[in-house]
C-alpha cells in the first residue's frame, strides 16, 4: 500500500513544510486592524474609526482563526442600530464556534453602528443623520457613517471570501423573515450568492435587482461585497424594535451555521428549508419626497404576511390634526414583506414592502 504524504514526512520536515507539500495552505495567523489571531483562537476587540470633525466611534468584533485552512466569513451585525436580533444573534454565534473545530476564519462584526446602536435611533446615525447602509463604500475622510463603511469595506469586507449582512424590520418596520438574492450579472458571484440564501434556512427570497453595479458606489454593505466578487446574502428576521423573542434570534444563529456547513468551515449536515417562495416583482414604496412639508401620522391597513390584490388600500398618512393627507394602494397583487406600524412619517421613508410571489 501507498504510503500518505503525511506519514511519509511526519518526521523529516517541519509542519508548515509538511502541510505546502501535501497540497494544503497551513492555517496563519489573521489580522483585522490591530488584532492579530493565532490559529486555533478566538479574540475580541475594537476597529477604531478615524476620528472626524463630528466625533469618534469604534466596532466592537470577534475574530476567530481555525486550525485548518478554508474560506474567511464575515458575519456583520447593527449596520441599523435599533435591529436587535441580529445583535444577540451574533453575541451566540461567537460563543457557539469552537476554533479548533472550524476550516477557516469568522469576522463577527457585533455592532456595525455604534452611534445609532447607544443612542436608539432608527435608520438615521444620530450624529450625521445618514443612513449607514446607503453610504457604501464609504470615505475614510467623510462624515461618521462614511467612515463607519469605510473601515467595515478596508478591514472586513476585503478580508473575506463570503458575508452575511443581518439586518431585521427596524424599531418602526413589522416584517416578516426573508433573505435578499441580490444577482449582478456576474454568475461567478450570482450563483453562490443563490446558494447561499437557498440554505440559510430562511424559507422566503427576494430577487433585488435595482442594486448599484459601481464598486465605488455600492451604497449598501452586502453589495460592496458582491460588486468586489465576493458572494454576500442579506437576511431579515426580526422588527419593531423587540429583542426578547428567541423564535427571531434563533434563526439567524442557526442559519449563519447552516452556512459555515455550506462553505465547508464546519461539520454537520445542510439543512435547507424543505420549500422555498420567492418574490419577483418587489417593491418599497415611500411617503414622496414632494411631500417633504408634510410630515405626519402613518395609519397602516394592512398586516406583514397578508396577501393583497392590486387596489388594496395599504394605509394613510394624516396630518397632527387628523386630515388625511396621503392614502397608499398597491399598484400589483402581492404580499406584505413589511409595513411601517409606528405612527411617525416624513417625506421619503419606506412605508411599506410588497413582493408578486414568483411562479415555479
Amino acid at each position: 500500500m501507498k504510503k500518505s504524504c503525511l506519514s511519509e514526512k511526519l518526521f523529516a520536515i517541519p509542519l508548515v513544510a509538511l502541510a505546502l507539500s501535501c497540497g494544503v495552505v497551513p492555517a496563519q495567523t489573521f489580522q483585522v486592524g490591530s488584532l492579530q489571531v493565532p490559529p486555533g483562537q478566538m479574540r475580541s476587540g475594537f476597529l477604531a474609526v478615524p476620528s472626524g470633525p463630528d466625533g469618534q466611534t469604534q466596532i466592537p468584533v470577534t475574530i476567530i482563526n481555525g486550525v485548518a485552512p478554508g474560506p474567511a466569513l464575515a458575519v456583520i451585525a447593527g449596520i441599523h442600530g435599533y435591529e436587535y436580533p441580529p445583535v444577540l444573534a451574533a453575541q451566540r454565534l461567537a460563543a457557539s464556534i469552537t476554533p479548533q473545530k472550524l476550516r477557516g476564519r469568522v469576522i463577527i462584526v457585533q455592532v456595525a453602528n455604534m452611534p445609532s446602536f447607544l443612542k436608539r435611533t432608527v435608520y438615521y446615525s444620530p450624529i450625521d443623520g445618514q443612513n449607514l447602509n446607503r453610504v457604501f463604500p464609504g470615505k475614510k475622510d467623510g462624515t461618521i457613517s462614511q467612515r463607519i463603511a469605510f473601515v467595515i469595506t478596508k478591514e472586513v469586507i476585503e478580508h473575506v471570501d463570503y458575508l452575511v449582512d443581518m439586518h431585521c424590520g427596524d424599531g418602526n418596520e413589522s416584517l416578516r423573515p426573508y433573505s435578499y438574492w441580490m444577482p449582478t450579472g456576474n454568475p461567478k458571484v450570482d450563483e453562490p450568492a443563490r446558494q447561499m440564501a437557498m440554505v440559510f434556512g430562511l424559507d422566503h427570497i427576494v430577487i433585488d435587482r435595482s442594486r448599484p453595479k459601481d464598486p465605488n458606489a455600492s451604497m449598501y454593505c452586502s453589495n460592496t461585497a458582491m460588486t468586489r466578487g465576493k458572494p454576500a446574502l442579506t437576511i431579515e428576521c426580526g422588527g419593531v424594535g423587540v429583542a426578547s423573542d428567541d423564535s427571531e434570534i434563533s434563526p439567524i444563529e442557526q442559519g449563519v451555521q447552516n452556512l459555515m456547513r455550506h462553505l465547508k468551515m464546519a461539520d454537520g449536515k445542510v439543512e435547507p428549508p424543505a420549500k422555498l417562495t420567492w418574490y419577483d416583482p418587489t417593491e418599497v414604496f415611500y411617503f414622496p419626497t414632494a411631500l417633504q412639508d408634510k410630515a405626519g401620522l402613518f395609519y397602516p391597513k394592512v398586516k406583514k404576511m397578508q396577501m393583497v390584490e392590486k387596489g388594496t388600500l395599504l394605509g394613510v398618512v394624516t396630518d397632527f390634526f387628523g386630515k388625511q393627507i396621503y392614502e397608499l394602494r398597491a399598484p400589483f397583487a402581492g404580499e406584505v414583506l413589511y409595513v411601517i406600524s409606528t405612527p411617525p412619517i416624513s417625506a421619503g421613508e419606506p412605508l411599506a414592502f410588497i413582493g408578486a410571489i414568483k411562479a415555479n
